[in-house]
């Protein structure tokens, strides 16, 4: 009998035995104890040719972040198009870091496209309008001759074929197409699933500009307009931050939002406060604007005729003479408003077709309505009629022309030491006053003052101003313009897109993003009232508008600089998060 001798047999515990199985089956896996290995263009080349996309999405993606990925991913993109996978080839430009880069690549994958495969230009009303006006009464519409005119702009306004600023018809009034079109939105939000919904309401939310931007971009170079999340910033209420990310490449506005709809004057507005929500052309519209002219300023006004206030001024003076009767008022004012004529609407600084002129026009008309008695105020609004207070045998004041306008009120904008976060603080918007004098041939001397009661009304609407912007929206809406001038202009002067690789490659381009554009006001019916005070009359004509200059409260010497406090910690706290879904550009 033979023995074997040899080394003892080893004795492993259990749990040794499960180590090596664990550390085997990783040797095994190249992919998780090894680095990758590098991209093959040969390789990456022969995927493109034999239709490989997938492969070749994941070959790309293992590339680090830079020009040679993006390069990798618009090859990938080009050859997705040219095989008509239109969608899979926008997905795969989502992935290209650099704005430029993604719009050259955007250009050679459309120009890759067939022809049947679509990515035209970004749509528009024209068609719309068209059907509308060739199928509901075709003998009615301006065109022909008849009185109806068709427009895309929602407003609380519109203009008519003659640019005459009209207030729209009252919800009670509105017919047809506008409610079913009103009740299938309202329908549509209802039904919205749960998850990542930008209608849930946030007391911060997030919206990154780069991000916002790419996706535009790519919704339209594939045919298709920006969707309502889009156009109306996820819901975003009122900016409060500006956050800047240099190593993600975000730029971010944040503050309130939730849920929003359509009002009765077509505005969207929030569901959670009634305030109208930003809107993505407005942003785009200042953007243009305040980056291509830094230092520069914009503005409306709407202003009597010289002639109408010459006309009037005489027509005062004649009707002085004699006391009005019992029943006599209303002709007394239609009279004096034929005197006045129509007031002319200019907008200086940016075009007066888009929303932004709109709303500060509507804005300033109707701010103008309220002092004159013509549109209810609030209990410590009154209008300045009402505020004139004459005592005995004192005569009223004479036929100035009162001048009101809206500008600029901020009490702060706070930035955190590196310059990364920034705070808006201060109500947005003032009032300011002036006493015109009104020569006999209607020539307005500018004086430089305002009297106590002018004075007073200016006071008190500025004072109030967040009563009156929840009672008429269009005082908020122009609030959110006021605010998004200052953050276009605060990121022209720190150099914000700068410092996260922001070239604007879509939203500064016209021909790529285009914004709704409707008729220019150019006239409005006059704003001119009437009190009889002491059996003398008063009457009061207004001039004024809106003035926006942003930039002194944006330079360094103006802004506040903050330790490392709250405004530090809220920045750190809300960056995007790199795991964020490739299509995601707000987060809360």
């Amino acid at each position: 009998m033979v023995a074997l001798c040899g080394p003892a047999p080893l004795k492993f515990p259990q749990q040794a035995w499960l180590l090596l199985l664990v550390i085997a089956t990783l040797a095994g896996s190249p992919r998780l104890v090894a680095a990758a290995a590098p991209v093959s263009p040969g390789a990456f080349d022969a995927q493109l040719a034999a239709g490989e996309f997938s492969a070749a999405l994941a070959a790309a993606q293992q590339v680090p972040a830079g020009a040679r990925r993006d390069a990798y991913l618009a090859r990938l993109a080009e050859a997705q198009a040219r095989a008509g996978a239109a969608d899979a080839a926008f997905h795969t430009l989502a992935h290209v870091s650099e704005d430029r880069s993604r719009s050259e690549a955007i250009t050679a994958t459309r120009r890759a496209l067939p022809a049947s495969a679509g990515g035209g230009a970004q749509a528009d009303f024209d068609s719309l309008i068209d059907l509308i006006t060739t199928t509901v009464r075709p003998q009615s519409w301006d065109e022909v001759g008849g009185p109806g005119s068709v427009s895309p702009f929602q407003n609380g306004v519109y203009v008519d074929a003659h640019g005459v600023l009209r207030r729209v018809v009252a919800p009670q009034q509105a017919k047809g197409l506008a409610v079913a079109r009103l009740t299938a939105i309202r329908a549509q939000e209802r039904g919205n699933p749960g998850g990542a919904d930008p209608r849930l309401y946030s007391p911060l939310r997030k919206i990154s500009l780069t991000r916002l931007e790419k996706h535009v971009q790519l919704t339209l170079a594939a045919g298709r307009m920006p969707d309502e999340e889009m156009q109306n910033l996820a819901g975003l209420e009122k900016i409060e931050y500006v956050l800047v990310y240099p190593d993600s490449g975000d730029l971010v506005l944040a503050g309130p939002a939730g849920s929003w709809h359509t009002d009765e004057e077509g505005r969207q507005v929030s569901r959670h406060t009634g305030r109208p929500v930003v809107q993505l052309d407005d942003l785009v519209v200042l953007l243009r604007y305040l980056h291509g002219t830094p230092g520069a300023a914009f503005a409306c006004s709407i202003n009597p005729t010289q002639e109408g206030l010459a006309r009037t001024r005489k027509f005062a003076k004649e009707s002085s003479a004699t006391p009005l009767r019992r029943g006599e008022r209303s002709g007394f004012l239609k009279q004096l408003e034929r005197c006045m004529g129509r007031q002319n609407i200019t907008v200086e600084g940016i075009d007066p077709r888009t929303r932004v002129a709109r709303v500060m026009v509507e804005a300033d008309y109707r701010m103008k309505l309220v002092g004159m008695g013509l549109e209810d105020g609030t209990v410590d609004v009154p209008s300045y009629l009402d505020l004139v207070r004459v005592k005995p045998g004192e005569a009223p004041p004479p036929l100035d022309v009162l001048r009101w306008w809206f500008t600029l009120k901020y009490s702060a904008v706070v930035a955190t030491p590196q310059g990364h976060a920034f705070e808006i603080r201060g109500p947005g918007v003032q009032v300011l006053s002036e006493n015109e004098l009104l020569t006999k041939l209607g020539r307005r001397v500018h004086t430089g003052k305002s009297q106590p009661t002018n004075q007073e009304f200016a006071n008190r609407f500025t004072r109030h101003f967040a009563d009156l912007a929840e009672k008429y929206p269009v005082y908020a809406d122009l609030q959110n313009i006021f605010d998004l001038a200052l953050v276009c202009a605060l990121i022209q002067s720190e150099g914000l897109a700068e410092q996260v690789g922001w070239h604007l490659t879509c939203f500064g381009d016209p021909d790529q993003y285009q914004v709704d554009l409707g008729p220019a006001p150019q006239s409005v019916d006059t704003v001119i009232n009437h009190r009889l005070i002491g059996g003398k009359h008063l009457i009061v004509g207004v001039s004024g508008g809106v003035r926006v200059e942003p930039w002194e409260l944006v330079q360094p010497t103006a802004m506040t600089r903050e330790g490392n406090g709250e405004l530090t910690t809220m920045h750190d706290s809300s960056g995007a998060d790199r795991e964020l879904p490739i299509g995601a550009w707000w987060w809360d």
